[in-house]
Formats: C-alpha cells, structure tokens, sequence
C-alpha cells in the first residue's frame, strides 16, 4: 500500500501515465482513521487537499474501497476477491 500523500498526487492523472495499471483500485479513508492507522498529524484542510488531488484516480477506479469499518485482512480479501474476479471476467 502506498503512502495518501503519493508523490504525484499534484498531477491530476498521474497514475495512469506512470503506472498505466490493468485496474485502478481507491482505498478511501475518513480524516480520523487517516491520521490513527499512519501516525499523521495532517490538519483537516491537508487531508482534504489530498482528497482533491486524488479525486481524478477516485472517480475513474475500477473499485472504491470504504475501509473505514475494515480491517487490513479485510481490506486484502476485498481487493483479492475483486482483482480474482476481473481476471476471471477476461
């Protein structure tokens, strides 16, 4: 999993010129379990700066992941069930 503050997250749809992935997967997560799960100390106006600028990956992701009421293993075996079933669907 990487980092809500992606190094290209500046550029609206950045990863699909870098990545160019086969599915596009959205965790999305509220200010409170943001700054719990990674020990961060983003103000709510940082928090939803990253919401804008990841907005473009939100809207076009094959999934979108509330992981709020989640946990990690539950959040795997979503993405894994999703991922077996494209692949399934090809």
């Amino acid at each position: 999993m990487r980092h809500i503050a992606q190094e290209h997250s500046y550029v609206p749809d950045m990863w699909k010129r870098i990545a160019k992935p086969d599915i596009l997967v959205y965790l999305d997560v509220n200010y409170q379990n943001t700054l719990s799960r990674k020990n961060l100390n983003w103000t709510f106006e940082e928090y939803q700066e990253q919401l804008r600028r990841l907005a473009h990956a939100r809207d076009h992701a094959d999934l979108v992941v509330d992981t709020n009421p989640m946990s990690e293993e539950e959040v795997f075996q979503t993405v894994a069930n999703f991922i077996e079933i494209w692949h399934t669907g090809r």
